[in-house]
């Protein structure tokens, strides 16, 4: 994998924080130390993704020893992943930050399939109360937003298409990271953009239509 001074790019470990350059001179060496760090690391990467299916486990149709190995499975695909892009590492910052985008990355994309398996599930009261806000959508009175809520729910299951609809609350709803959505959906980043402009400017048209937002939404 190169020498420790070559694993970030050019940066030598005196460039980094030690605790970074620890990371790497391990990672990059041999022996003990290495497979120390290996276990450290897993340990580490671990630990990040159970606490962050456990955060988004309310969310979630699974609990139990499948939530737990969803989170090793995301911690053994972040490993893998990193390690072989070690030499990316450029010390922009520490490395257990860097780490964790792997790890959370992971976890995001294998959440995500777990919601794709069942595209056409259903949100529930809570995320329809957050959508108005998430959309820009400010009703004036109580009554006035419960009557918004209704009228999102009917223009989500009637004016989306199957896949507008599938983005939409992967992205909006769900809090899917996009990379995570290109790579599940073999797309890219603009087809998704796309996509997702299009979703919201259809829902906005229909809740114009019916009185609920002025004209402007329509553009939004």
């Amino acid at each position: 994998m190169g020498s420790v001074e070559s694993a970030a790019h050019g940066h030598t470990t005196a460039t980094l924080d030690p605790e970074s350059a620890e990371w790497v001179r391990a990672l990059t060496g041999g022996g003990t130390d290495y497979e120390g760090a290996l276990v450290r690391l897993h340990q580490m990467l671990l630990r990040v993704a159970r606490g962050e299916v456990s955060r988004r486990a309310p969310r979630l149709s699974i609990s139990g020893p499948e939530l737990d190995d969803l989170a090793h499975q995301a911690a053994a695909d972040a490993m893998m992943a990193l390690t072989g892009k070690l030499e990316q590492f450029r010390g922009e910052s520490r490395f257990t930050t860097w780490a964790y985008k792997f790890v959370i990355f992971e976890v995001s994309g294998k959440i995500g399939r777990h919601y794709w398996r069942k595209p056409d599930a259903r949100l529930d009261t809570e995320d329809w109360e957050r959508l108005p806000d998430r959309l820009g959508f400010d009703p004036a009175h109580q009554v006035e937003w419960h009557d918004l809520i209704v009228a999102l729910h009917r223009a989500v299951d009637d004016d989306l298409t199957p896949h507008q609809r599938r983005v939409f609350i992967a992205i909006v709803l769900n809090g899917i990271p996009l990379d995570a959505l290109v790579a599940e959906m073999d797309s890219n980043r603009n087809a998704i953009y796309k996509t997702l402009f299009d979703a919201r400017r259809k829902l906005a048209a229909s809740l114009a239509a019916r009185g609920y937002v002025n004209h402007d939404a329509r553009r939004s």
